[in-house]
Parts: structure tokens; C-alpha cells; sequence
């Protein structure tokens, strides 16, 4: 035990003199798994976990199902690594929101950096609706369904009574695609058309609808597809 404790405390110094940079990946989590399992050594924990999900992030983003299923790795442990994953994206929202406050989203790559971070990390697909103001300041922003865009109908009559209900100039589509690419398919396509009817109706325009995989995204605007 006494030996386990000392490398505990070596573990900690170096993080806490250098930072996470002076760490490697299996470092990281076995720093991280000394608050989860106590009096135990852990490296080979974490050894385990990186040969099999492949990378940091894959481990940090798995379900807590599949973590637990690698030995050493019980329900807390496994809660605490999903945890971190999502308070880091928590946090790239809560940054993006903060820095784009009260700006108007009146470039693609300024729609992107708001609405991007609200993926990242996401397993399933999601769409996400905000609504702007005559400037382009973001009135509000909301998950409105899970599933494709197609999948859910990315239901048009949800989409216009919340932007009547913000009294919205101009609507922002997101969606992703998790383990693709972000181009649109043709239902993408189509799904949209009938989304940006369904807005003009009601006076609103639909300003961009975009397509996130990963660290990038597709603008349909951009494409020529929102016009």
C-alpha cells in the first residue's frame, strides 16, 4: 500500500508542478481513477481501458456500459469517466456562449462556433434549433429532437411555434452526424426545403442549416441548399 501511495503522490506533484502536458494519456486516467478507486493500483487499469477503446477521447465518450465491462472498472469509476467527458463539453458550450454573446451570428463560421460545441461527444444524433433576432443575436437555443433530421421529421410545427414564441426574425438548423461525414443526404436535403417552407410561412427565414461530424461542418447555405 505504501507503495501505491507514493506513486500516487508522485503522480499528483507532477500534475500539479507541469500539468496535464507533462502526462501521457494512460497517465491521465490513472490520475484520474485515483479518485474513483482508492488503495488500488491503477495503471494497468488504465492500460486496459486505452488498448480497448484505442485513444483518450474514445474512452472519456464510451457508454458506461462498455467501461464497465473492462476489469477494474465498477459503476463509480465508470460514471466519473463519462462525467469528465461531459463537463467538457459543457464547457466549450458554456465558452462559446460566453464569447458570442450578444454577437450576431452573421457569418458561417460564427454560426459554427456557437453551434458546433453543442456535439461534441454526443453518441446519438441530435437536432438543434436557435433562434435570432433582426440582428442575429441568439434569442434562444434548444435541442428540439434526437434522431436524424429525417428520422425525428424534424418536426416542422415544433420548429415555427418556437420561433413565434421567441418572436424570431431568423432561424439556425444544426444536426450531426456521429460516425459519418457532414455532408447532407438527400433527405437532409428535402427535410430542409420543408423546413424553410414551413418557416417563410410565417415570416421567418431560416438562415443556415448545418451539418457537424466531428471537428467539422457543412454549411447548406453555403452549399446553396438554404438560399
Amino acid at each position: 500500500m505504501a507503495v501505491h501511495d507514493d506513486h500516487r503522490k508522485r503522480m499528483k506533484q507532477k500534475f500539479r508542478e507541469n500539468g496535464l502536458d507533462a502526462l501521457h494519456d494512460h497517465e491521465a486516467l490513472e490520475l484520474l481513477l485515483f479518485y474513483a478507486i482508492p488503495r488500488v493500483d491503477v495503471n494497468p487499469v488504465a492500460h486496459r481501458l486505452m488498448e480497448r477503446f484505442g485513444s483518450l477521447h474514445r474512452v472519456l465518450e464510451a457508454p458506461v456500459e462498455e467501461l464497465a465491462q473492462v476489469e477494474g472498472i465498477g459503476e463509480n469509476s465508470a460514471l466519473l469517466l463519462q462525467l469528465c467527458s461531459q463537463l467538457a463539453r459543457r464547457c466549450e458550450i458554456d465558452r462559446s456562449e460566453h464569447s458570442l454573446r450578444q454577437k450576431p451570428l452573421t457569418s458561417t463560421a460564427l454560426i459554427g462556433a456557437f453551434m458546433a460545441p453543442r456535439f461534441r461527444g454526443l453518441r446519438d444524433e441530435a437536432v438543434l434549433l436557435a433562434c435570432v433576432d433582426n440582428r442575429g443575436i441568439v434569442l434562444d437555443c434548444q435541442e428540439i429532437a434526437r434522431g436524424t433530421v429525417n428520422e425525428t421529421g424534424a418536426p416542422v410545427r415544433k420548429i415555427v411555434e418556437l420561433a413565434i414564441r421567441f418572436n424570431a426574425s431568423g432561424a439556425i438548423l444544426a444536426h450531426n452526424h456521429p460516425n459519418g461525414l457532414a455532408l447532407p443526404s438527400r433527405e437532409d436535403i428535402a427535410t430542409t426545403r420543408r423546413i424553410q417552407a414551413g418557416l417563410e410561412a410565417v415570416g421567418v427565414r431560416l438562415i443556415d442549416h448545418i451539418i457537424v461530424a466531428d471537428d467539422d461542418f457543412v454549411s447548406l447555405r453555403d452549399s446553396g441548399i438554404v438560399n
